[in-house]
């Protein structure tokens, strides 16, 4: 049974930071891409940043240069390091793995929310 966990949401002022932690069971971690997304209340599902099983690593627009991707394939598990936060990264955070159309799975998410 493929698990996704997310851990490292919360409550933060403007300008602080986080760790997203998403640790893996069930898959080959090492052959999945994997990633975040976030979703706000009343918009869309949105890309946050991606690594591949290679570990290039791929970035929404709005968070380059503040939130950076790792991955411990050791560990089977991705980090977020989320600086400088901002009130518009509040939203919903969702890890992501991803090998086909039928090998993609998605964790539970965990709340991020910003004050300004």
């Amino acid at each position: 049974q493929v698990q996704l966990v997310e851990s490292g949401g919360g409550l933060v002022q403007a300008g602080s930071s986080l760790r997203l932690s998403c640790a893996a069971s069930g898959i080959t971690f090492s052959k999945y891409a994997m990633g975040w997304y976030r979703q706000a209340p009343g918009k869309q599902r949105e890309l946050v940043a991606a690594i591949s099983s290679g570990g290039t690593t791929n970035y929404g627009d709005s968070v380059k240069g503040r939130f950076t991707l790792s991955r411990d394939n050791a560990k089977n598990t991705i980090y977020l390091q989320m600086n400088s936060l901002k009130p518009e990264d509040t939203a919903v955070y969702y890890c992501n793995a991803h090998l086909s159309f039928l090998s993609d799975y998605w964790g539970q998410g965990t709340q991020v929310t910003v004050s300004s």
